[in-house]
């Protein structure tokens, strides 16, 4: 009889440490940015970063801007301090790559093309990305996300001639 009841609870202690563990390492990890307006604008906007295993679900929705499409950025620096954005650096890219769309498999980490505005001047994007990650030296987290005022080409060196930047938030995770 001791000896079922010692089976029974160490069988029931196994169940429960594995899924406890389990749960945690699944669990996904979340950071935000929050837009404010750069250079006279009123655009204002949050993006939600989730990393789901190998990949990083983005999804944004902005408004105030202008109607079509804006470069839509991870810049190396978390700073938004400067008026016009420029405090945020360039196009965030720790491996060297040439710039180029979200869908080319060399390019900046940063490049993540453009997002497209309505007449009313809300964009909403949802994508999935395999390269952007929390971790390690491409970490994404303490950088910025920039929109700029017009649309990236997707392939003029090194930015895309996106023209100037309209709103800056920082990359911070979230509980």
């Amino acid at each position: 009889m001791l000896n079922s009841i010692r089976s029974y609870l160490t069988i029931s202690l196994s169940v429960l440490l594995f899924a406890i563990l389990f749960s945690c390492g699944s669990k996904s990890q979340k950071a935000e940015a929050i837009l404010e307006p750069k250079s006279g604008s009123n655009v204002k906007g949050k993006i939600t970063f989730t990393k789901e295993g190998n990949t990083m679900k983005v999804v944004a929705d902005i408004e105030g801007l202008t109607p079509g499409d804006h470069g839509f950025h991870i810049h190396e620096k978390g700073d938004c301090s400067a008026p016009d954005g420029s405090s945020a650096g360039g196009h965030f890219n720790p491996k060297s790559m040439m710039h180029a769309g979200p869908d080319s498999p060399e390019r900046h980490e940063g490049d993540l093309g453009n997002i497209t505005a309505d007449a009313s001047g809300k964009a909403h994007l949802d994508i999935t990305d395999s390269i952007l990650t929390f971790d390690g030296e491409s970490s994404i987290l303490g950088k910025s996300v920039i929109v700029h005022e017009k649309a990236d080409d997707l392939t003029t060196q090194p930015t895309g001639n996106a023209g100037g930047r309209v709103a800056c938030g920082i990359i911070n995770l979230v509980n």
